[in-house]
Parts: C-alpha cells; sequence; structure tokens
C-alpha cells in the first residue's frame, strides 16, 4: 500500500487560506476583493479565490514598482 506524501492541492481558496498564502488580514483580502485587484468567485452565499488568481496578483504586484 503506497501512503500519498502530498495533500492534493485545493481547486479554490477560502477567503481566509487567499490571506494566508499572502501573509495578509482578512479585512485586507476582502478589500482587495472589493477594488477587484484580487478576482473571486460566489458559490451561493460563499466567496472563494483560485489559487491561480492568487498567483496572478503577486505577480502583478512584482512588476508594478
Amino acid at each position: 500500500m503506497t501512503v500519498p506524501t502530498t495533500a492534493p492541492r485545493p481547486v479554490l481558496l477560502k477567503p481566509e487560506e487567499a490571506a494566508e498564502m499572502l501573509r495578509i488580514g482578512r479585512s485586507k483580502l476582502y478589500e482587495l476583493l472589493a477594488a477587484r485587484e484580487l478576482t473571486s468567485i460566489k458559490i451561493g452565499r460563499s466567496r472563494r479565490i483560485r489559487p491561480a488568481d492568487v498567483v496572478a496578483y503577486i505577480e502583478r504586484q512584482a512588476t508594478a514598482d
């Protein structure tokens, strides 16, 4: 029997998880979402963020200077 060495990567992140990835607070993450600097999708009443969108945001910030 083989034991997986890594957990499967999530397809979507909760806002708290995206904030943790960016090392920012939850309130700041919601500010970024409201300003449309970071994109998200809505499923029912829940907001979810694609990991690729977090990476794209980081890339934009890195080249903004």
